[in-house]
């Protein structure tokens, strides 16, 4: 069964970075698309970003031209960089996979608060 371990998480000052990253037990290499996801205190979890396995990626409005996601295959982790953080980005954020309408079992997320 394949397992998704995020890591990267923090307690940062809005404006400040994290970069989040998505340790996959099993190769990615042929999934078509990974993802990012976050769960807000309070809300459901929504999708925030993708890639695609020959690079096209896609994001939610609210993030645009501060996130940007990333993949390598060799190493089978997906990253997220997170700048300009608003406290509105705090939320658990979770990897898995996407566009194909099949999930992996979620795995423990990394906890992202933006506080000043």
């Amino acid at each position: 069964q394949v397992q998704l371990v995020e890591s990267g998480g923090g307690l940062v000052q809005p404006g400040g970075s994290l970069r989040l990253s998505c340790t996959v037990s099993g190769s990615i290499s042929s999934i078509y698309g990974m993802g990012w996801y976050r769960q807000a205190p309070g809300k459901q979890r929504e999708y925030v970003a993708h890639i695609t396995n020959d690079g096209r990626t896609n994001y939610i409005d609210s993030v645009k031209g501060r996130f940007t996601i990333s993949r390598d295959n060799t190493k089978n982790m997906v990253n997220l960089q997170m700048n300009s953080l608003k406290p509105e980005d705090t939320a658990i954020y979770y990897c898995n996979r996407a566009l194909d309408g099949l999930r992996f079992s979620w795995g423990q997320g990394t906890q992202v608060t933006i506080s000043s």
